[in-house]
Order: structure tokens, then C-alpha cells, then sequence
């Protein structure tokens, strides 16, 4: 029998920390690799953790309301399978977890470099949250410069000056600010636009709701904006594509997705949230409306399973009604491209030489240009606005 570390994965691109949310199993419970064990909240939702092996849960290092860095070891899994040395050190006891940091531990935990995130003791974030101090104004006493209790214990009881606050970031707002910067900063982006007429598919919109069993959910044009896009991406599987490795490494590649997985941007309190339908080419209209409504309404309680928070490869934003006629949606790396879709208006238009008012949007395609170029991006929108304005179409 092995020890096996159940560790805190990477969930999205810029989670950094999680705080648990409750276990799903109790310590002595068996458990199943790839069943959930635990439920974490990240930046984005609320997500569920699945078991690393097969085997009985031994231990419970982070309780309910603790938090842990992606990466740290949370719990301990007794099995028999086979193990690599990087997931069998030695288990450490409950007490010492919740003891407080000696400076050995402190000393490792400063040395471990994470990318930037601010290096503290749990104790230190917890007191902070709850006191509203940002811990980017505090300077570190501890090793390495890390934030100990009694740092921001100095923070609350200094005087306060006149001149007001910053108001800190939200972990969400700030987890957008970090993905907007990095795609800014990383990613060359172009946008290529075109207009799209609905008539056609408006009146198929009412045929088709109208011939749904009772009960089924109702269909939206972002629907009909999901299916369409997964066609075009199975024809034009480059804008299906991430680039990855430095442009001048021998390592440079594309790495094309198996199939077309659509987040569609959600609007909440806060921030943004990008739910994932996955091989979205596979399914008709009916089961892509009963998912993606699901998924939204589970988006906007923030309990999103963790594989709809994660494996887009393309991304949908369409503000609605209410919307601007036209604007431009960032990449969120890794992936490729973005469709943002302007509000429906009615416009004044020729057709076949006759002056005729249409229902149109304007659609403008965001893409990296290390995987794509202008000519296959107008490509690539020519056959959507095909799509959208056409009568093929799989229902069921």
C-alpha cells in the first residue's frame, strides 16, 4: 500500500488559490479515482474535486473554510496502486498543519516561487479578507519577505490618514485583470467584422420551438450562435487551434482541439464568467439549448462543475438587447479566437435592387494571429454568416 497526496489542481488560467468549500467524503471513507471527493472556491465558482486514486481517504489536511495553493497537498488517499515518488512523501499530521508556521516551513514556503502570488501564512490571508487589508500594501517580515499574522496585525492598528482607500479587487475582477493583461501582452490580435441578417433564422427560431415536446428548454439564438460556430470550426479547425511554445523555439506548434468546446460569456455581479459546452459539433439545437441553460443558471448561482469552467476553445460574447451595435471581445488565452456579437437592429438594406428593412448584428471576430491570418479569419466568418442566414440545421 502507497500513500498518495490529493492535491489541488489547476482550474482556468489564472487560478492561483482556492478556499474549500466542504469534503464530500469523510477521512476512513473509501473512495473512487475520478469521483468527486471535495468541492473548492475559485476565482471563477464554485467547483468539485474529483479523487486522485482508489483507496481510503486516511487523512484531511485543509478543512472546510481553509485555503490552499494549487498544488498543495489537502488530503491523504491508502492504495494499492502504483505511484510515482513525486506523490508518496512522507503524510503530515492534522496538528502540524494547524500549528503555527516555524521557520523551517516558512523558510520553504518563501523559497517556492509561485508566479507572483503574494507569499503569506494562511492565518495572515484569513485575518486580512475579513479586515478588507490588501496585502499588495504590506511589506513582509517574514522569510523571504512573506507576510506574517502580526504584519497585518501592524496594518489594522496603524493610524488612518484622511486621503481614502483604494478599494481592492475583487478575486474575480482581479483574476480578469491578469487574463485581460497577459492576452494583451502575449497575444497578437486582429479583428475581422461582418454583418448578419436573422430573418431567416428567426422564423425558423418560432418553427422549431413550436414542434419541441412540452417541457423542453427554450430555444435562444445563442443556440443557434453555438451550433453554427462548431460547424465552422470543424471546417476551419486552425481557428480550433492554440499556439503553443515561443514563436522562435524549436518547440513552437499548433495543437488542434478534438472537437469544438464554446464558452459563452456570462455577465455577473462582479465579473465575467465563461461556461464550456464541449463538442457542441455533436449535438442538436434542443440539447445545446437544455445545456446551455443549465450551465448559465448554475453560472449565475457560482456553482459550475469544473469541467464547465475550464477546456474552451473558442468563446462566444453576446450582450444582448441591451448591447452596443458593434465591439470588439479580447482572446482569453489559450485559446485562438472570440465572436462578439453586436445587438439586433433593424436596418434599412438592399435586397435583389429593392430598399427593405432587416433584423442585423454585427459580428467581429477577434483572433491570434500566430495561428490564423486575415484572410482565413474572413474565411472562417463568410461560412458563419452562411450558416446563420441558411436553413440547414440539426434539431434533435
Amino acid at each position: 500500500m502507497a500513500l498518495i497526496a490529493q492535491e489541488i489542481p489547476k482550474v482556468g488560467l489564472v487560478m492561483d488559490e482556492v478556499k474549500v468549500v466542504r469534503w464530500l467524503k469523510s477521512a476512513g471513507d473509501n473512495v473512487i479515482a475520478g469521483e468527486p471527493l471535495l468541492e473548492v472556491e475559485t476565482e471563477k465558482s464554485v467547483v468539485e474535486i474529483e479523487a486522485a486514486a482508489t483507496g481510503r481517504l486516511t487523512q484531511i489536511l485543509v478543512q472546510a473554510d481553509g485555503r490552499a495553493a494549487v498544488g498543495d497537498q489537502v488530503a491523504w488517499i491508502e492504495s494499492a496502486q502504483a505511484q510515482s515518488p513525486a506523490n508518496t512523501a512522507a503524510p503530515r499530521t492534522a496538528e502540524a498543519e494547524t500549528a503555527a508556521p516555524t521557520t523551517t516551513t516558512l523558510a520553504a514556503a518563501a523559497a517556492a516561487s509561485d508566479g507572483g502570488r503574494i507569499r503569506s501564512s494562511p492565518a495572515a490571508r484569513k485575518i486580512a479578507a475579513e479586515r478588507g487589508i490588501d496585502l499588495g500594501g504590506i511589506s513582509g517580515t517574514g522569510p523571504g519577505g512573506r507576510i506574517q499574522l502580526d504584519d497585518v496585525q501592524r496594518a489594522i492598528d496603524a493610524p488612518r490618514t484622511s486621503t481614502p482607500a483604494a478599494q481592492s479587487l475583487a478575486p474575480m475582477r482581479r483574476a480578469l485583470a491578469r487574463a485581460m493583461t497577459l492576452s494583451n501582452a502575449t497575444v497578437p490580435q486582429f479583428t475581422v467584422s461582418r454583418s448578419v441578417d436573422w430573418t431567416v433564422l428567426q422564423a425558423l427560431r418560432r418553427e422549431f420551438s413550436a414542434a419541441l415536446p412540452g417541457g423542453s428548454a427554450a430555444l435562444s439564438l445563442n443556440d443557434f450562435l453555438l451550433q453554427a460556430v462548431a460547424r465552422s470550426l470543424i471546417e476551419y479547425p486552425a481557428l480550433n487551434a492554440t499556439f503553443s511554445g515561443h514563436p522562435e523555439s524549436d518547440d513552437a506548434r499548433l495543437v488542434r482541439a478534438s472537437g469544438a468546446h464554446i464558452g459563452l460569456v456570462v455577465a455577473i455581479d462582479n465579473g465575467l464568467l465563461v461556461p464550456v459546452i464541449h463538442d457542441v459539433e455533436k449535438l442538436g439545437l434542443a440539447e445545446i439549448a437544455r445545456r446551455r441553460q443549465d450551465a448559465v443558471e448554475r453560472c449565475l448561482k457560482g456553482r459550475l462543475n469544473r469541467e464547465e469552467a475550464d477546456g474552451a476553445t473558442f468563446s462566444i460574447s453576446n450582450l444582448g438587447a441591451e448591447g452596443p451595435d458593434r465591439f470588439t471581445a479580447i482572446i482569453n488565452p489559450p485559446q485562438s479566437a472570440i465572436l462578439a456579437v453586436g445587438r439586433r437592429r433593424d436596418c434599412v438594406v438592399a435586397r435583389a435592387g429593392a430598399i427593405v428593412v432587416r433584423p442585423l448584428s454585427e459580428l467581429t471576430l477577434t483572433v491570434d494571429h500566430r495561428v490564423a491570418d486575415g484572410r482565413l479569419a474572413s474565411q472562417f466568418l463568410a461560412r458563419l454568416v452562411e450558416i446563420l442566414e441558411g436553413r440547414d440545421w440539426c434539431v434533435e
